[in-house]
């Protein structure tokens, strides 16, 4: 049997086919902003009768007439701003002043018509009015041009629990099952106390009630229907999954019904995300917090039926105190019925929202994000009337000192192993693992947004989800020398023979954007890997 720390080695060239352009992915984030030379102000500085008069009488023009600034800017990270400053003059020495909105400016000199390139990073998101000053002392004129511009990044605000929509109440949408290959319209922005401009925001969607295998599409309403999964179920399942989804415009998103019988769709809303400051991300390298096995931030024993515990978080094991959430993968096993966990903000009563269902003996995995309550701590219910063990790692927080802002980009498939064309093909045997170069990775990325899915599993099993320390590269050229990862003890999903299981992965990116997906069962299944997103501090 192959070392543990051996990975199933992709092909060099088929890795860098994969990676699909980030730049282009993100481009709904992105913007791009323009103010034309007829915009530009114009005024007389002090002297300057005097100057005209006496360049009338020698018969030069006055004043620098054509003298005008043409603006361009494009947003190309989260934090960042490109701009081009468009100089039209007559030759003169020419003193240029950018002043970026924050208190912060740009300043130097040139001789006429030219073009200026700047770049800027805001320390904060939000609207901020860039402005240009353009000052022609021998012809005691200035010019000056401006726009409002917005950062393309956006943070984090915690809501909820909060139910937004269910089908078998009618809430958020008509009573009644979502057809096959139908789709359930939900408004976010502007529902409750979600603002309206939301531009994602975090679901836990849950599929119920099903009659027959299928799945369910989450994506931003106006936009193109993706061809990937957020949600997999079989017959007679009830299954959730946490969804990081684009709003459209008109603040709604789309809940599309892929099989072909209807099914009852429940979503909980557990935060959204802006373009003005608020809490940015940080990724830990998955973390355990609770184990009520062992008695980790718990009694030790069964979480009985109808209890609730609460854990601290903030302030232990790389987590900072002041959190505004925490993102978590939460398990259930040994489950003595079937049930759910509400995981919520200590301090608050329980919502009536779910987030991990189960079913009795079941071992089953999802991820969470919460907020934290003002005491640092969340709490967990035990839904169900009978006793189940509880684990909680802990993936990474948002805080209001975090920087990592949210790009959500065209969904997309990264591999898929059953895939010829994927740059990792074929099942990931037992034990083992693959590394998968995250596309378009450069310093400043925190970390991804990705639903992972296991598929023709063979055997009872896990996935670990865990960034690597090598390159991509050290995999495959001969004179490397890769660092063996060492084994995640955190499940990011768990599976039994013959199931399709999903789950949102919250992946850290390493010193090199590859990311291992371990196969901690002993044997082989198939691996599927999208991408929803990432989180970029520049």
């Amino acid at each position: 049997m192959a070392h543990a720390a051996d990975p199933v080695k992709p092909a060099a060239n088929r890795v860098a086919a994969s990676a699909a352009d980030l730049d282009k992915a993100a481009a709904s984030s992105k913007q791009k902003f323009t103010s034309p030379a007829d915009r530009t102000v114009r005024r007389s500085l002090s002297g300057a009768q005097d100057k005209a008069a006496t360049a009338q009488a020698q018969g030069a023009a006055v004043g620098n007439p054509d003298l005008a600034i043409v603006l361009n800017a494009a947003t190309e990270t989260a934090h960042g701003l490109t701009l081009n400053t468009e100089v039209i003059s007559a030759p003169a020495s020419l003193a240029v002043t950018i002043e970026w909105g924050d208190g912060k400016k740009d300043t130097t000199t040139v001789g006429g018509s030219t073009t200026l390139t700047n770049q800027h990073t805001y320390a904060e998101l939000g609207e901020y009015t860039v402005k240009v000053t353009v000052k022609d002392t021998a012809n005691q004129t200035e010019v000056v041009n401006d726009f409002q511009i917005l950062t393309a990044g956006s943070d984090f605000t915690p809501y909820g629990p909060t139910r937004l929509l269910d089908t078998r109440s009618g809430i958020g949408a008509a009573k009644g099952k979502v057809p096959a290959r139908g789709t359930a319209h939900l408004k976010v922005g502007g529902n409750g106390g979600i603002p309206a401009g939301v531009t994602a925001v975090v679901l836990n969607v849950t599929a119920t009630n099903t009659s027959e295998a299928g799945h369910v599409t989450v994506f931003g309403s106006g936009h193109k229907q993706p061809i990937t999964s957020n949600v997999n179920f079989e017959a007679g399942q009830t299954v959730p999954n946490l969804v990081i989804v684009p709003v459209g415009k008109d603040g709604y998103v789309e809940l599309f019904n892929g099989g072909w019988q209807s099914i009852d769709l429940l979503a909980d809303v557990t935060g959204y995300f802006t373009r003005s400051a608020s809490s940015g991300y940080a990724s830990l390298t998955p973390t355990r917090f609770v184990d009520s096995r062992d008695g980790l931030g718990t009694a030790k024993g069964q979480v009985a039926g109808q209890a609730v515990f609460s854990t601290q978080i903030s302030g232990l094991r790389g987590v900072p105190a002041g959190v505004s959430a925490v993102a978590l993968n939460v398990t259930v096993t040994n489950p003595r019925e079937t049930g759910h966990l509400t995981v919520f903000p200590s301090g608050q009563s329980a919502p009536s929202t779910s987030s991990v269902n189960f079913t009795a003996g079941q071992t089953v995995a999802n991820s969470v994000i919460v907020p934290v309550g003002a005491d640092g701590k969340i709490s967990v219910r035990n839904g169900a009337w009978a006793g189940t063990d509880v684990i909680v790692d802990v993936v990474g927080y948002y805080s209001q000192s975090g920087n990592g802002a949210y790009m959500p980009v065209s969904p997309g498939r990264l591999m898929d192993s059953r895939d010829p064309e994927s740059p990792i093909y074929g099942e990931l045997p037992g034990r083992m693992y693959f590394a998968l170069e995250m596309p378009g990775f450069e310093a400043g990325i925190a970390g991804y947004v990705l639903n992972t899915t296991v598929t023709n599993t063979q055997g009872a099993g896990f996935l670990s989800v865990a960034p690597d320390p090598n390159r991509i590269e050290d995999y495959w050229e001969e004179d490397a020398n890769p660092i063996n990862p060492a084994r995640p003890t955190a499940s990011t999903l768990n599976w039994t023979a013959g199931k399709t299981v999903p789950n949102l992965v919250q992946a850290g990116t390493g010193p090199y954007g590859v990311v291992d997906f371990w196969n901690q069962g002993w044997e082989p299944t198939d691996l599927i890997v999208d991408m929803f997103g990432y989180y970029d501090t520049k």
